[in-house]
């Protein structure tokens, strides 16, 4: 029996999302799992820290990957509303690192430069921020 390629790269798409989202409630599991009852300050300090690893899991993972989770449609919604547009973001083949792009009106796509590419970085952290805060219980 042959076995196509778009079924292979689909059940393999589908793994990796099983993955990541078994890797997150690992992470959310153990970190409730250590919570101690009490001290107002303890508390919001690991609820700190959790929110900065979810939010630093939904930004390495799932942003990146153009995953379709309501979270990060709203993390890409209000990015494109702070920056006025909306932008790519896309990891080429031939190259290691994050490249962001923006659209042209000719239907193209310009790479930020650096200096844009740190500022589009640093709201992309904020906004993950305050949505993950949001979003949490």
């Amino acid at each position: 029996m042959e076995m196509h390629t778009f079924y292979t790269r689909r059940m393999l798409l589908r793994y990796s999302r099983q993955l990541v989202a078994a890797r997150r409630l690992a992470r959310y599991d153990r970190l409730v799992g250590k919570g101690s009852r009490g001290d107002p300050g303890v508390e919001e300090t690991k609820r700190r820290d959790m929110i900065e690893r979810i939010a630093r899991e939904i930004m390495e993972n799932l942003i990146f990957a153009g995953s379709d989770n309501p979270v990060v449609r709203e993390v890409r919604s209000r990015l494109a509303s702070e920056m006025g547009e909306e932008l790519v973001f896309r990891y080429p083949p031939d190259d290691p690192d994050l490249k962001i792009f923006r659209p042209v009106a000719d239907g193209g796509e310009t790479e930020l430069l650096p200096g844009e590419r740190q500022v589009v970085m640093g709201r992309l952290w904020d906004v993950t921020l305050r949505t993950v805060d949001a979003t949490m219980l």
